[in-house]
């Protein structure tokens, strides 16, 4: 379960007389498959025939999907990463516009139809595939996306589409296509997609978010619970400035993210990547996370996103094809190995010749890694971005 590997769930200045739900739960997870799903694929969601159900407020009941800071793969690593491929051209940089309000101070009687009906049609549905196993089984994610250029780049958090096999992006009144990564920076839960096959599209306001202020009414948008159709809308404040926080992924990792806005706005599993939007339907934000009291809630009222500022530099770093030690331009090769740490006592029983590396557990099959003969307890030792071989082999 997420928490602050410090012990406290937040790591800021604040009193303490300003208490925040823990443990640290991000908008999103694995379920367990449902009985008897252990030897098909996994494809988390209602039963056959279910009725659709659709709560008040917009939002919709959907499958149980992945849209937190848990990573997208499965167990302990699925879809190795080895290469980086490809780079987009170098593209004139995404500006922010001015805040409007240019403070929170007079952001009052904030109209919410109005603002999500100018910003609904650049928000997208983002779905994916990811291999969930050295088996070969799939499972399903969802999350949320922003159109950012008419030509179909859409913005959304790495973790949405970590691990994807396959990624699908739906846009209102256009319909479903395919999408690929144009890059990503892992550090800060930021990814680029480019959409295949569109053009003149609406695209989201990337507003200045250095003049947000706590208290200010906001907005949040996106795929809450996964179910697609039109975006849910909840409206809140911003609770906080420059928060950080630290969260655990399914393999027992941690991430860490700083400098996010923290809002009271309703929070739900999909909304990953969707905008927090200021009263005059500007993204001052991008949802990433949120924290729940218990597991078993649906919902949070402690979110957190990542500043449009933030946001947009990498965005326009990767527009420019710059990479850097977070940043990774084009489509993140994909081995299909299943991995471990590789630790002494495991070295001194399988007897292996070397000192460090990631240990193979499994090979997914037809894959890459399956093709060029790796098998279970083959070492990998360095993963680099050119050639055919992903490390060596050892034992």
């Amino acid at each position: 379960m997420p928490e602050d590997t410090s012990g406290s769930p937040v790591q800021d200045d604040e009193p303490e007389d300003q208490p925040v739900p823990r443990p640290w739960e991000p908008p999103g997870g694995w379920p367990p498959p449902p009985p008897g799903d252990q030897g098909r694929p996994f494809a988390w969601g209602p039963p056959p025939g279910a009725p659709e159900t659709r709560p008040p407020h917009r939002s919709r009941l959907a499958a149980a999907i992945l849209a937190g800071l848990l990573l997208l793969s499965s167990g302990i690593g699925i879809g190795w990463v080895i290469t980086r491929n490809g780079s987009p051209a170098v593209q004139g940089p995404i500006t922010a516009a001015p805040a409007n309000p240019s403070t929170g101070q007079a952001d009052r009687g904030l109209n919410v139809q109005a603002v999500a009906d100018r910003v609904d049609p650049a928000v997208v549905d983002v779905n994916t595939i990811v291999q969930a196993d050295a088996l070969g089984r799939t499972a399903q994610g969802a999350g949320t996306g922003m159109v950012v250029t008419a030509s179909g780049e859409v913005l959304t958090n790495n973790h949405v589409i970590q691990g994807a096999t396959r990624i699908d992006v739906t846009i209102a009144g256009r319909g479903r296509y395919t999408a690929h990564v144009l890059g990503a920076d892992p550090t800060d839960d930021i990814a680029l997609l480019q959409v295949d096959g569109v053009s003149g599209l609406p695209v989201v306001t990337l507003a200045d978010s250095s003049s947000v202020t706590v208290g200010q009414e906001v907005v949040a948008i996106g795929n809450a619970l996964g179910q697609g159709g039109t975006p849910s809308v909840t409206q809140g404040t911003v609770s906080a400035l420059d928060r950080s926080i630290t969260v655990r992924d399914d393999r027992g990792g941690a991430e860490q993210l700083s400098g996010l806005i923290q809002t009271d706005a309703l929070i739900q599993p999909g909304d990953s990547g969707g905008p927090l939007v200021n009263s005059a339907g500007q993204v001052i934000g991008m949802i990433t996370a949120a924290a729940r009291g218990n597991v078993s809630e649906p919902v949070a009222r402690v979110g957190f996103a990542i500043p449009s500022n933030t946001a947009l530099r990498i965005v326009n770093e990767i527009r420019a094809g710059h990479s850097s030690d977070s940043i990774i331009i084009g489509e993140a090769g994909y081995l299909g190995v299943e991995v471990r740490d590789l630790d002494a006592a495991t070295i001194a029983r399988l007897g292996l010749r070397v000192s460090s590396g990631v240990l193979v557990m499994g090979v997914s099959p037809g894959t890459p890694a399956q093709r060029a003969g790796i098998g279970q307890y083959s070492v990998i030792t360095e993963t680099p971005s050119t050639g055919t071989s992903p490390g060596s082999r050892s034992g």
